[in-house]
């Protein structure tokens, strides 16, 4: 039977089973959507703002390199470990709530790094940022959802906040390097408050109120999973700096594996688990995560990957971030087009011709990519790569959305995102294995490549074997 079936009987069911959401007040499509891409836009051109920064923070808070690493990553790792504590939050406090929190205490993380007095001080601010982010994050996804009631337009506008968080991202370096510039690096962080201010304004004022669902915390999983991403991040990042068979190192490896075993047994005992259960009875779902972690794998480590092999050539970091705009913005061009193909076609689609050619372009960059070639050669293949990824994104997106209806949506949002971030971080730590491993470029490119393409494999068969149309044409 297909997943459309399925998931539109459960969507009946749930909307006949849990409490009405307000009447969705009739507001432009586009600026609720700017409302809703706020939080995340704004946390995009900060994560990729402060790489332009690093240097100046260096002097003038006397941060060493690993403590610049801190700075970098401590965002993603409290991001990572706290999204699915914030789709559960926005489960029971309502998501218009946990958006304008999340927003808030980005704002406040936001202040603490700008006033920051030592490294260690913003470190501890990136973190709260982190936290920020991981509240406001799957409760604009939710938001959207719960925003438009028709499936088309739903699926388009995914599509346009997927290229505006792509645009967000690709503009990073440039608005981080003309803050620092022209106002010091603390400006990069001084930014976010009126723009987090504004958000939280529109989003009163125009995003419809939401049901609650009455759902347990699950407290005891939430800490398990939290102890188990952080010490698997603190593997990945300190691994190739203390050495992987360091005390420290093993001992955390050991924390991960327990918490991760611990979790397993409690999710699948437990009366109320951190995702429910329901969304497991439609492959799907299951499947699209691993999509998602399988695509940010290969994304992140692509563009750490090229980032280094672009400065090794003599570039410096402005100049390697003004030659990795066209690829990444590469991502937003994808995304318009597939909001566009999958409002008529069905999310499946996009996702197996985007994967199709992006893994193409991948096994093409492994047999002809060169320490020696030229840049414009580099770029093409690339550009190339990330409009076919960037057009199978949205169609990831949609099918965890659809598949969990309004009901599951926060959790779902949630679920999706972790994974995307771990993926994200295995990925960078893998492209720092092999630049370990490897010698030379000439060995380290097709090494890297392979781990891109194997991935983009997987991804293609979880879509081939499990994801089947969703949304019928005309819809």
């Amino acid at each position: 039977m297909r997943i459309y079936c399925i998931t539109q009987a459960a969507y009946h069911v749930r909307m006949n089973t849990s409490t009405v959401t307000a009447p969705v007040r009739h507001v432009p499509p586009l600026l609720m959507l700017m409302t809703l891409a706020i939080g995340f836009v704004m946390a995009m051109i900060d994560v990729t703002a402060v790489n332009t920064a690093l240097s100046d923070i260096s002097v003038s808070l006397s941060v060493p390199l690993t403590g610049l690493v801190w700075v970098v990553d401590g965002y993603t790792l409290t991001f990572a470990a706290l999204l699915m504590a914030g789709g559960a939050l926005a489960d029971r406090l309502g998501p218009k709530a946990v958006y304008q929190g999340g927003l808030s205490v980005f704002i406040l993380g936001s202040i603490l790094c700008a006033v920051a007095p030592s490294g260690h001080a913003l470190i501890a601010a990136r973190l709260l940022q982190g936290a920020g982010a991981a509240l406001f994050m799957p409760s604009s996804l939710s938001l959207l959802t719960h925003a438009y009631e028709d499936q088309a337009t739903r699926a388009r506008m995914l599509g346009t906040w997927s290229a505006i968080v792509g645009c967000s991202s690709a503009a990073g370096p440039l608005v981080g390097g003309l803050l620092v510039h022209e106002f010091g690096w603390r400006s990069v962080f001084w930014v976010n408050v009126p723009i987090g201010l504004l958000g939280i304004v529109l989003t009163q004022v125009l995003a419809p109120a939401t049901s609650r669902h009455e759902r347990d915390l699950s407290m005891w999983s939430h800490a398990l999973g939290v102890a188990a991403l952080a010490a698997l991040s603190f593997v990945l990042i300190e691994g190739p700096a203390l050495g992987w068979t360091s005390v420290a190192v093993l001992g955390a490896a050991v924390v991960a594996l327990l918490a991760a075993v611990l979790l397993v047994r409690r999710e699948r005992s437990g009366a109320h688990p951190l995702l429910p259960k329901a969304l497991f009875e439609t492959p799907a779902f299951a499947a699209a995560n691993g999509v998602g972690f399988l695509i940010n794998f290969a994304v992140f480590g692509q563009l750490f990957l090229l980032s280094l092999f672009i400065q090794q050539g003599g570039a410096d970091a402005l100049q390697t971030g003004i030659k990795l705009i066209p690829m990444m913005a590469a991502f937003a061009v994808g995304n318009l087009t597939s909001g566009r193909i999958t409002s008529r076609v069905g999310t499946r689609p996009p996702m197996m011709y985007g994967l199709m050619a992006g893994l193409a372009m991948a096994v093409l960059m492994l047999v002809g990519l060169r320490p020696d070639t030229p840049y414009w050669l580099l770029v093409m293949a690339a550009v190339v790569m990330n409009v076919a990824i960037g057009i199978a994104i949205p169609g990831m997106t949609a099918t965890v959305m659809l598949v969990a209806g309004k009901e599951h949506a926060n959790s779902a949002a949630a679920a999706l995102n972790a994974n995307r971030q771990i993926g994200a971080l295995v990925g960078v730590a893998m492209m720092g294995t092999v630049m370990h491993v490897a010698p030379s470029w000439a060995t380290r490119l097709p090494m890297a490549f392979t781990l891109i393409a194997a991935a983009y494999a997987g991804a293609l068969c979880l879509v081939y074997r499990y994801v089947k149309p969703a949304l019928p044409r005309g819809v």
